[in-house]
């Protein structure tokens, strides 16, 4: 089920009104109505999967009691153990089986010795790499002794399909998402309108910005052999744009839902296009993945601990393991390889903790410095989505080198001055709610109620204007 269709716009009132006017007494009734909902949500798709998921949740349920009771250091690795390798098996299966199956066979072949293994035709269960790190952080934690396992298998199945964020994220830790399915929920009026107002700019997000930029960047895209190099810049630009309006928009719309339910989800993102250098670039994109590898994989390993060659082994196998993540295809890992390549110098020159706050925070614009320093890491951010979206490695190289060639200086084929106007205003109202946690959570609360809402309206209007294409988001793919 999209947010951004009918299915939901009918799905969540009814929803709303079963959770709050006739479950509202009863915590372990609300509960269930949330996984019986989410449920219902994901099986919109495929009901085949729904039992993906219940297997998951009983695995790491049992994992959980079984920790609870077990003091024995080498058992508890044991549990530990079955659920990374339940999870990270349907995960590895789903994903990535046919991606090594081909590699293997290619390796062989090149290496004089062609071998015969036929392909599966596995379809890959929807945010099965976002419910997979949420299930196997419980886990984890409860290994780790950071948090008590639950016995409360519903409220457990809530947290581990809470529809929301089920299938792209945030990707939540049980340590601040499951302890909320303990308490009552009281409706609160002023949280409730905080989360309608970023479900719609969320809406805005994706069906203004991220669908309208999508139908360009496709178009340049899947046709980049006969476009100028000036055009393809714009292609790329026009992806930049989709990803972040379609990825931030999903979690604003999953952030504001789940406050109409009474729950707070993590921020997922944090204007990260208005980032310094790529360390702030990635403390403020997707930072519930990225908060996710350095708590249970880049620590692990050593974190900052040991020296240099340490710290930059651990950055490229995060950074490498995080494109690999997205999926089963070179050009992701060369992504995640060109990232980690971004934040060498940082690394070195001991900067990757420098840009910490809100750039030119309590000014209008920002200093030459700080522009130029914007600029230069929206354009290296740029340059590695064309690895991110393009087919294959092949694929992005041929476009980059379309890219590099007489025609770069001339004007692009394609020119559509509309959306550039409906970009100017998105990057304006960005800008200037920066230094909350998403644009519209305190713009326009000084001004008179009529240009308030009649702002409102500018953009509910934008939103029914371009409803039609409704478009999945991109990272339901992941």
């Amino acid at each position: 089920m999209l947010f951004n269709s009918i299915d939901f716009a009918i799905f969540l009132p009814i929803v709303f009104v079963l959770y709050w006017f006739v479950t509202n007494r009863n915590l372990k009734l609300q509960n269930l109505l949330i996984v019986v909902a989410s449920y219902v949500f994901y099986g919109w798709w495929d009901t085949q999967f729904l039992s993906l998921i219940l297997f998951s949740t009983v695995v790491d349920y049992l994992v959980g009691v079984g920790l609870l009771k077990q003091e024995n250091q080498t058992k508890r690795k044991i549990l530990l153990w079955i659920s990374i390798i339940v999870n990270l098996g349907f995960l590895g299966f789903f994903k990535y089986y046919n991606f090594f199956l081909d590699n293997f066979v290619t390796a062989f072949t090149f290496l004089g010795m062609p071998i015969k293994a036929g392909m599966l035709e596995i379809i890959l269960p929807v945010g099965i790499s976002f419910y997979t790190f949420q299930t196997m952080s419980y886990s984890i934690d409860v290994y780790r002794r950071k948090l008590v396992p639950t016995t409360d298998f519903v409220a457990f199945s809530a947290f581990v399909s809470f529809f929301p964020q089920l299938v792209a994220g945030p990707i939540e830790r049980a340590t601040h998402l499951l302890p909320q399915f303990y308490k009552k929920r009281e409706f609160n009026y002023t949280l409730a309108i905080d989360g309608l107002r970023q479900i719609l700019w969320g809406l805005f997000k994706k069906i203004v910005i991220a669908d309208n930029c999508a139908e360009y960047a496709n178009m340049i895209f899947n046709n980049s052999d006969s476009h100028s190099g000036s055009t393809l810049v714009l292609g790329a630009l026009f992806f930049t744009f989709q990803i972040y309006g379609d990825f931030s928009g999903y979690s604003d719309i999953a952030i504001g839902t789940s406050r109409l339910f009474g729950f707070d989800l993590m921020r997922n993102f944090a204007f990260p296009y208005f980032s310094r250098d790529i360390a702030e670039f990635w403390r403020r994109w997707h930072i519930s993945l990225s908060t996710w590898f350095r708590d249970y994989l880049y620590i692990p390993l050593g974190g900052s601990q040991g020296g240099m060659n340490m710290k930059i082994r651990n950055t490229f196998i995060i950074f490498i393991v995080s494109g690999f993540w997205h999926g089963a295809n070179w050009t992701f890992i060369v992504w995640g390889f060109l990232n980690a390549l971004y934040f060498l110098p940082l690394l070195l020159a001991n900067k990757n903790r420098n840009n910490l706050e809100v750039v030119a925070m309590g000014k209008l614009l920002p200093s030459a410095r700080d522009f130029f320093a914007i600029l230069t890491t929206f354009s290296l951010t740029v340059f590695a989505w064309i690895f991110f979206r393009a087919d294959n490695i092949t694929h992005a190289f041929s476009y980059i080198k379309g890219i590099f060639t007489s025609s770069l200086l001339s004007v692009p084929t394609i020119l559509p001055f509309s959306l550039f106007g409906l970009l100017a205003f998105f990057m304006t109202v960005e800008w200037v709610g920066r230094g909350e946690a998403y644009a519209l959570e305190a713009l326009g609360s000084r001004w008179k109620r009529p240009l308030r809402w009649g702002f409102y309206y500018v953009i509910i209007f934008l939103i029914f204007f371009f409803m039609g294409k409704e478009q999945e988001f991109i990272y339901f793919q992941f």
